[in-house]
């Protein structure tokens, strides 16, 4: 039971904001639509059934008239049946891609703000496949709420109809065995309900382990999908390291652990589907054992026969409902616990940057110069990595940081660039300040060309012609040709293709403080001197923090700072020689 209070809980707070959102007037109506014509549809289904106890009687007594008129009759119902249940179907998905436009765009916008995305990766948070939260889960969200709550409803209204109508069939046609009358008010309510309740309880103790296959299939499927897509993007360094057969049987492995968890689910879905169908197939014939004493004994007719069995097998449906939903019920709870996480992880990646702890970032007044004050930044864990105080970065300087490997260079730029939250300490920087951070590996978004280099700006922002003249003045005059062309850069340029498109972005951008995290480092030392004087001539009010192991780029930078190892963390700092001066 807590287990049901709390999952509904989690449903009610991932549902309830849409229909609280800008959109609620539309998303209110459409389901108030669709919870009008699935009543409006028990409605039709209660008409059916009296139908059926003056129809059959006219049957038996051999009314033509009465039978011709019944056709009519149920012609016209089952045509307004039809038409209802068209626009319901039609409402109802309206209502779904409207909810699904609006949990996505939420769920992108929280993700995506504030570097959410990299935070949760660096916690290793329990929302693995973010994508596939955001992409499949959504939709089965609000596909499966939708169909189980206006069911749920279908049935509760279905059985308050029906339990009237059986009621009062039970006192008309009372319970008869072995020639004698038993006067138990509503006997085939009660035999209804206690049919159900067995098939519910043994319902639940054959399929409760499919809720946790179903997650675990999710994930493991989501698992082999991720794997695959990196393999697709890494084929070059697979090929050339020969690693096809280490791939195969690593991909292999995680397949094996969707066909293990499938064959699981294969064998509890046999004995669940087993009763399931044994129960749906006996809940055919129990009410005319029920009801046919009274038959046979004059009691009723055919046609209260038949209503005996349509009313009882509407009851038995509507209290039977988790039996029939049992599996889509148990996928449901296993998304409804999936999309829990993730905002839990989105939450808490949140918390992290807003908490007191984290190294903080802080206007600089009217100082023209990035500091670093009693900066101490840590590892995920807590272990300390880099510390740094009294650094300055002043506007037009040009600096190069340089350390041993792992020292934690990238790092230290990360957290200046405000997406490293572990640590303390103090990261000033001048008011209105613009950073571009260029890795090793630049981004450039699947699309246009000239939307990749523009990024994250928009294309227009610069036009055709800058653009050209930018990518020309790297070294890449064949692809200021290419512009409009449509494909996946990154893997279709060398790397130091990529890294001379990062430094074009650059040039575009013209940032304040410029960080290259070894991006000229795939390049040719002749192609690098070149690439740095373009960016000391392009780029004179912008100053130009480097990371590198190279000597020849201390000639294109006046300052130099170096980490060096002290105990357990590397201290950044003035090399001596250029302190002494």
């Amino acid at each position: 039971m807590n287990n049901i209070r709390a999952t509904l809980a989690i449903v009610w707070r991932i549902a309830v904001p849409y229909f609280r959102s800008e959109d609620k007037l539309a998303g209110r109506t459409l389901l108030a639509a669709v919870i009008a014509i699935e009543l409006a549809l028990v409605g039709i289904d209660v008409l059916v059934n009296f139908w059926y106890n003056r129809f059959y009687n006219d049957l038996q007594d051999k009314n033509w008239n009465g039978v011709i008129s019944g056709l009519g009759l149920f012609t016209i119902l089952a045509a307004i049946n039809v038409v209802l249940s068209i626009y319901q179907l039609y409402l109802n998905q309206w209502l779904q891609i409207r909810w699904r436009r609006w949990m996505t765009s939420r769920y992108l916008g929280e993700w995506l703000h504030g570097a959410n995305h990299y935070r949760m990766q660096l916690r290793g948070d329990a929302a693995d496949n973010p994508d596939q939260r955001i992409a499949d889960d959504v939709r089965l969200f609000v596909e499966q709420t939708l169909g189980i709550g206006v069911g749920l409803l279908s049935s509760i209204v279905s059985l308050a109809s029906f339990v009237v109508i059986l009621w009062g069939i039970s006192a008309e046609a009372p319970l008869t065995m072995f020639g004698r009358e038993f006067a138990i008010p509503g006997y085939l309510v009660w035999g209804a309900l206690i049919y159900a309740i067995f098939g519910t309880a043994l319902t639940q103790w054959i399929g409760s382990p499919l809720v946790n296959l179903s997650f675990e299939q999710q994930r493991f499927e989501a698992d082999f999908r991720f794997n695959l897509v990196r393999t697709r993007e890494n084929s070059e360094q697979i090929a050339l390291l020969r690693g096809e057969s280490a791939e195969r049987e690593r991909l292999s492995q995680r397949f094996s652990r969707v066909i293990n968890n499938w064959y699981a689910i294969m064998s509890r879905t046999k004995r669940l589907t087993a009763f399931t169908q044994s129960y749906a197939q006996a809940a055919v014939i129990f009410p005319f054992i029920l009801a046919m004493p009274a038959y046979f004994a004059g009691k009723i007719q055919l046609g209260g026969l038949m209503q005996t069995a349509s009313a009882f097998g509407s009851v038995q449906k509507a209290l039977s409902f988790f039996v029939t939903i049992y599996r889509t019920l148990a996928e449901w709870r296993a998304v409804v616990a999936r999309l829990d996480g993730f905002e839990m992880s989105i939450d808490s990646a949140a918390a992290v940057a807003g908490s007191a702890a984290p190294i903080k970032l802080a206007s600089s007044g009217g100082r023209d110069a990035i500091e670093l004050d009693e900066l101490l930044v840590n590892l995920p864990n807590g272990a300390p990595l880099v510390s740094a105080d009294g650094i300055a970065i002043r506007s037009r300087d040009h600096v190069l940081v340089t350390g041993p490997s792992g020292a934690g260079k990238s790092t230290l730029f990360r957290a200046i660039a405000g997406v490293w939250p572990f640590g303390a300490g103090e990261i000033v920087i001048p008011p209105k300040a613009t950073l571009m951070m260029l890795p090793q590996r630049p981004y450039f978004p699947i699309g246009a060309l000239k939307d990749a280099v523009a990024y994250p700006s928009p294309s227009e922002t610069f036009g055709q012609e800058q653009i050209a003249a930018a990518v020309s003045a790297v070294g890449l005059p064949e692809l200021a040709q290419r512009l409009d062309e449509d494909t996946h850069w990154n893997r279709m340029l060398s790397l130091g293709e990529q890294q001379r498109l990062g430094l074009a972005r650059a040039l575009l951008h013209a940032p304040q403080y410029l960080f290259l995290d070894e991006a000229t480092a795939s390049l040719d030392e002749a192609s690098e001197a070149a690439l740095y004087r373009l960016l000391e001539e392009r780029l004179p009010d912008t100053a130009i923090v480097s990371i590198g192991h190279r000597s020849t780029l201390v000639a294109f930078h006046s300052r130099r700072l170096v980490l060096a190892r002290q105990g357990e963390r590397a201290v950044l700092q003035v090399p001596q020689s250029e302190a002494a001066k």
